[in-house]
Order: C-alpha cells, then sequence, then structure tokens
C-alpha cells in the first residue's frame, strides 16, 4: 500500500498583473495556509517522505512553507523536495508519470500542483470527484507496491482516505 497526497497550492496573487502565470507569488492568505496545512500533515502523522512540485512560483513556495519548521520557520531538512517543470498546469497522466518515476523506498509522496489536473487524477485514481479550493488536500491510499504500478492501476482503485481544505481545518 502506498500513499499518495495531493495538494493544490495555496492562493496566488494576482496584483501585479505583469508577470507570466508561472511567477505568480502567494497572496497573504495562501502565505498562510501552507504552513497550516504542512501542520495538518503533521497532525495526522502523514508526513511524506518526498514531495514533487511543479517550478510555478506559487507551488515551490507552498512545498517550501510546508516543510518550515512551525515554530521558527526553518527548514525541514528531512524532507526532499523535487521542482519538476512537467508538473507546471499538468494532467492526470503527466502526474503518474512523474510519481511512477520515484521508485525506491517513498511510502508516501506528496503532489504539489494545480486544477484542473488535481482534481482530475483524484477522479481518475478514486471514481470520486470534489472541488480542490487552493491549499486543499487529498490523502489517496493506492493498492500498489511499488510506484511503478501506478502505470497498470486500474482506475478507481484508490482510496479516498481524507480530504481537508484550510477554512475547513482551522
Amino acid at each position: 500500500m502506498k500513499t499518495l497526497l495531493l495538494l493544490r497550492h495555496a492562493k496566488s496573487s494576482w496584483e501585479d498583473r505583469s508577470l507570466s502565470d508561472h511567477d505568480r507569488p502567494l497572496n497573504e492568505r495562501g502565505e498562510r495556509d501552507a504552513p497550516r496545512m504542512g501542520q495538518l500533515l503533521r497532525d495526522e502523522g502523514l508526513w511524506p517522505d518526498l514531495i514533487l512540485s511543479s517550478t510555478a512560483r506559487r507551488a515551490r513556495r507552498t512545498a517550501e512553507l510546508m516543510v518550515a519548521d512551525p515554530d521558527d520557520g526553518t527548514s525541514d531538512d528531512d524532507t526532499e523536495i523535487r521542482y519538476l517543470s512537467e508538473l507546471y498546469l499538468a494532467d492526470p497522466e503527466d502526474c503518474l508519470a512523474a510519481v511512477r518515476r520515484v521508485g525506491g523506498e517513498a511510502q508516501c509522496v506528496l503532489v504539489v500542483g494545480h486544477n484542473p489536473g488535481l482534481e482530475m487524477l483524484l477522479q481518475s485514481l478514486t471514481d470520486e470527484w470534489h472541488r480542490l479550493p487552493t491549499a486543499a488536500l487529498a490523502r489517496i491510499d493506492l493498492p500498489i507496491d511499488i510506484w511503478k504500478d501506478l502505470e497498470d492501476l486500474e482506475p478507481g482503485s484508490g482510496v479516498l482516505a481524507g480530504l481537508w481544505r484550510p477554512k475547513e481545518s482551522s
């Protein structure tokens, strides 16, 4: 059994319209929600072995804030974050391809990405559709032993074991 966590990046800012979509930062709410969702992972005992993040500025910052120590803001050096350009606005198959390449001993992988790809991936893996607002987190338990087995996983084989939205997790 493997655990896949899907996290939509925290709320981004549209203040500077001259920035490309890829370069948009988090807004104030996003800066507040990302660490809260990191704390939720700690509280739920769901700390990932590996984080795969889109290279978009808002996704990178979300991942960085999640691993930051809630007391002093320093990074948790034990958690590897891999920034993957293919996760920027990725469709479900691109997300799965990135996770399949993880290999190794990771039991729990967190993907920080974007909609609509993450909502579509959640639906494909669990046969359940749920809205994922910014900073929403979904836990999917998968009946696989190694990540490469995602290739042969039947749609709907995963179990949605948790869904948290920042407004509900306050």
